[in-house]
């Protein structure tokens, strides 16, 4: 008898599970994919809307939504999607490499809806959504897709939103190039050259050529018409509001240039912050030089300048005097990175060259060692469209656009040499 309930009991089990796979669809790989961390809108007027909960505005048919995912191997796949209570029905279209399948939704419908079989490409796979008809206001409200194979795939994209990663993400992977400095002795001034090719500095762009160990400068493309050059520094009280700041650890403002506007910045840290709005052009080489040098009273003075290259001259940016701090040029380094969310699916690039650092009394060294890393979103694999290192004798750093190929995080990288110190004359800086 125990042993006939045995059979039965086994039976049974089997046949349940080989009944759930059917009905589910369930398969050795089955991976959720969250579109408020991996989606950007690609095409039509930007009036829809991402958030982390994912899609949660479509409301016009010239929209079109990208959704990105990195795959290990070639896969076929079957597709859905999870939505929000749907009000009225609707049909969309999801193209995947070239795949196109019409979904319809009918009103009432809420969680997964099939979308049904693709092939997935080894490296980055675009899934593109657009809308054929509707009646409500929206196309669908969509929290995330699930992706199922039989094969057993590993797949990167932006996988949760703890720390806020979905912004992060969304923002595209941050690189970093940080210079070897001699350690047998103390640097004043450090000066980079930054050209950024035709065509890679979309919107969001910072390409940061001179930082150190308490801030950054560089150029950056903040909207359609508007670029500027940004000199920064960190106060040493830790917040993000710059009004907590108490006034023994604010930056004081020493001088500035000409239409060259000071204030604070926060959110990111907080601190003394100089911009200079000029309109660079990609394809032009730019050279920045700036110095940090203890005042002998427990304080430090950083002073930025760039080279003007339509008149030849350097161009004072600002001064700022950092309390509390006594040290001489420490971690120069530069980052090529993306401050807004809705374009990091843009890629961008910047070529870095003729890297020095001199002492105080004008004695150039030549700084022809880099380290390449990255931020957390990289170090995570959530995106892998970075790279970073030398080509061509300069130092580069490239993001974003969901390229594949990557170069390994932490790795070092050398130019060669071409021995000829910038010609900066000291004595006639402004």
């Amino acid at each position: 008898m125990i042993y006939r309930f045995a059979i039965f009991l086994y039976l049974f089990i089997t046949y349940l599970t080989v009944s759930v796979a059917l009905c589910s669809g369930f398969s050795s790989s089955s991976v959720e994919v969250p579109l408020g961390g991996n989606t950007y809108q690609t095409k039509g007027v930007n009036t829809e809307k991402v958030t982390a909960d994912g899609v949660v505005r479509w409301e016009n048919p010239d929209t079109e939504f990208s959704v990105y995912v990195k795959s290990d191997k070639a896969a076929t796949i079957s597709l859905a999607l999870e939505i929000f209570p749907q009000v009225e029905k609707s049909q969309i279209n999801i193209n995947l490499n070239g795949q196109t399948q019409l979904v319809n939704i009918s009103k009432g419908a809420i969680g997964n809806i099939s979308a049904g079989e693709f092939k997935l490409e080894k490296g980055y796979n675009v899934i593109n959504l657009r809308g054929v008809e509707k009646t409500g206001s929206d196309f669908a409200q969509i929290k995330l897709f699930q992706i199922n194979s039989d094969k057993t795939l590993t797949l990167d994209f932006v996988k949760d939103n703890i720390d806020n990663r979905f912004y992060w993400g969304r923002r595209g992977p941050s690189v970093h190039l940080s210079y070897t400095l001699p350690a047998d002795k103390d640097f004043k001034w450090f000066y980079n050259e930054v050209t950024v090719p035709f065509g890679a500095d979309p919107i969001g762009s910072y390409f940061m050529a001179n930082g150190f160990a308490e801030g950054y400068f560089g150029i950056q493309v903040n909207s359609a018409v508007e670029r500027r050059i940004l000199f920064s520094v960190w106060s040493t009280f830790k917040t993000d509001n710059p009004g907590e700041i108490p006034d023994a650890e604010k930056i004081i403002l020493l001088k500035k240039g000409n239409e060259v506007y000071t204030g604070e910045f926060g959110n990111e840290g907080s601190g003394g912050q100089s911009f200079l709005n000029y309109s660079w052009k990609a394809g032009e080489t730019y050279s920045f030089l700036n110095s940090v040098q203890p005042d002998g009273k427990g304080n430090t003075i950083y002073t930025a300048y760039f080279l003007n290259p339509e008149v030849g001259k350097w161009m004072l940016i600002a001064s700022f005097l950092r309390p509390k701090t006594d040290t001489w040029y420490k971690r120069p380094h530069s980052f090529l990175e993306n401050f807004v969310p809705e374009s990091g699916n843009l890629e961008r690039t910047a070529n870095y060259g003729n890297q020095w650092a001199s002492d105080a009394d004008g004695n150039w060294k030549e700084l022809t060692e880099a380290k390449f890393t990255g931020d957390d979103i990289a170090k995570r694999g959530y995106r892998m469209d970075y790279e970073g290192g030398e080509k061509s004798g300069k130092f580069y750093l490239r993001n974003g656009g969901f390229f594949n190929g990557t170069v390994e995080l932490n790795s070092m990288h050398h130019r060669k040499s071409n021995s000829i110190p910038p010609p900066v004359d000291f004595d006639k800086l402004p």
